[in-house]
């Protein structure tokens, strides 16, 4: 996959992204590294990448462990991925299902 391609956004997503990078994004949503109005739409692999490198430094203190995270940030996060699960189920995605489409 060519470094400079760009994401098409986890809006786009087949089932609302329920993927690595996906989780990525919404972590980063719960931590407060991007607003929840961000879907990283035309973001390239670079910029996913540092994304994720933010996101595996704000997990470290709790472990990477969400029932060590603080009430709020617990909080956030069941808000956030409850929402996607909801949503990716309204678009016919099941936990079963392998990742069907590559966001690149």
């Amino acid at each position: 996959m060519p470094k400079d391609k760009c994401y098409v956004g986890l809006n786009a997503e087949a089932y609302g992204g329920m993927n690595p990078t996906g989780n990525i994004i919404r972590d980063a949503w719960v931590f407060g590294l991007i607003p929840e109005t961000e879907d990283c739409t035309g973001w390239t692999m670079q910029g996913i990448d540092a994304l994720y490198d933010k996101v595996s430094a704000a997990w470290t203190p709790y472990g990477h462990l969400v029932s060590n995270l603080p009430k709020d940030l617990r909080e956030r996060h069941e808000r956030i991925y409850t929402a996607a699960v909801l949503r990716a189920q309204s678009l016919g995605w099941h936990p079963d299902l392998e990742f069907a489409e590559d966001p690149w």
